[in-house]
């Protein structure tokens, strides 16, 4: 995987209707969105040259852009097409699609009801690091300080930039003390989701995972909660309490990035990989790869 710095790379980006050379796909320092968190993105995956459950990303894009108040100048369809343009333009087989829009730098304050609506789509190879054995040793959690807030706070339902600023202090909080991410709890006290990624706990053959009213209802959550439906593994979505995690005997994120990766501990709590989780994770990858269906 390349390292460089995004913002020095070889290819090309989408940008407001035609791809541009990477480096040259900038934007002014004054622009809302980067002032006021005036945007909203998407995470996708892209295996072998598709991209998983393209329509379902735009369309959520779209959404998330009307719940902060302004419309892309695109319709889903020409974001899919585009979408692909990139993909193709820049050789992608295994790797990773990030459409973003926002407003642009046209006024300047919390107002801006006349700023451009830019969008940009830009992809990089991202293969598959680590194989299901490699996976199934488990990754590690910490709790975090900061908490999900009320859906009467803050926009929950929309993939915004804004809601990812504590996602960010709370997992370089958990890498700074040797953990691998960090598990986030609710305005209540309640389990919430890792900072970029849903959570799910196994016990007695079934899933335990919590119900999405204040954090987004994950496309990689909702798929694999179809995967294990299909298996016959009774799914349910609930308020689940932190010391309830005494009792459960597997735990796993999902995501588009996490994909299904099993986690080994969250603080004190320990888990151990087991069967759900390597079938469930040879599920997903046989679903992106289009051997099973989605």
């Amino acid at each position: 995987m390349d390292t460089s710095s995004f913002a020095d790379r070889d290819g090309f980006i989408w940008l407001n209707g035609k791809l541009v050379p990477w480096r040259d796909a900038n934007i002014h320092v004054l622009t809302h969105g980067l002032h006021y968190a005036s945007s909203v993105f998407e995470g996708e995956r892209v295996y072998e040259g598709e991209i998983f459950k393209l329509e379902e990303h735009t369309d959520r894009l779209i959404e998330s852009a009307r719940i902060l108040g302004f419309t892309p100048e695109q319709t889903a369809e020409e974001i899919n097409e585009a979408s692909r343009q990139t993909v193709l333009a820049n050789k992608i087989v295994d790797g990773y699609v990030r459409p973003v829009a926002w407003r642009g730098s046209e006024m300047m304050g919390v107002s801006a009801q006349n700023n451009r609506i830019n969008l940009a789509i830009a992809a990089w190879v991202w293969p598959s690091y680590f194989s299901p054995e490699a996976r199934m040793k488990g990754i590690r959690l910490k709790l975090s300080n900061w908490k999900r807030p009320s859906p009467e706070t803050i926009p929950t339902k929309s993939k915004a930039a804004g809601l990812y600023m504590i996602c960010t202090l709370s997992k370089h909080q958990a890498e700074a003390e040797g953990f691998d991410d960090a598990l986030m709890l609710d305005y209540r006290g309640r389990i919430a989701e890792a900072t970029g990624a849903n959570i799910f706990f196994v016990k007695g053959g079934e899933l335990h995972t919590p119900t999405p009213d204040c954090f987004l209802d994950g496309i990689t959550r909702r798929t694999v909660i179809d995967l294990a439906k299909a298996r016959g593994i009774n799914v349910i979505e609930r308020a689940i309490m932190p010391e309830e995690m005494a009792d459960f005997e597997e735990c796993f994120l999902t995501g588009t990035a996490a994909e299904v990766t099993p986690v080994s501990s969250i603080d004190k709590y320990q888990f151990t990989p087991g069967d759900i989780c390597a079938q469930l994770i040879k599920d997903y990858d046989s679903c992106v790869r289009r051997k099973i269906a989605a």
